[in-house]
């Protein structure tokens, strides 16, 4: 639910702010006045303001109601638990008895001392 929401309000920024940047500014209403070509828009010399203009209320209002909505499930999340919270403790089992050797191991013969390397001084 909260990705659709957001991709939506992502799809209703971005077409905003396509809106806002295709829509002419008050002032061009004088340059075509004196012939600066308003007129071989596609929609006439003012037909597309009406329909942009509707347009972007839409969107704008797309966009509000989408960041609030937003806003409201971003602040119904719970609070944040700890991970040793949320593990349920089993007891543990027993470790295995571990039985000693019956016999020593044997030890190595220890070098006669004819064997033994003298260190040269």
């Amino acid at each position: 639910m909260k990705e659709l929401i957001l991709v939506v309000h992502v799809l209703a920024a971005a077409g905003l702010i396509g809106l806002v940047l295709l829509q002419q500014g008050k002032g061009a209403d004088i340059g075509a006045a004196f012939g600066s070509g308003a007129s071989q828009t596609l929609f006439g010399s003012r037909g597309s303001a009406n329909f942009l203009t509707r347009l972007t209320a839409l969107l704008a209002t797309i966009f509000f109601a989408t960041s609030l909505t937003l806003a409201v499930l971003a602040t119904r999340v719970s609070a944040p638990r700890s991970v040793t919270e949320t593990v349920t403790t089993q007891p543990a089992a027993p470790a295995p008895s571990v039985e000693p050797e019956k016999e020593p191991a044997p030890t190595p013969p220890a070098p006669a001392p004819s064997e033994v390397p003298e260190v040269p001084r």
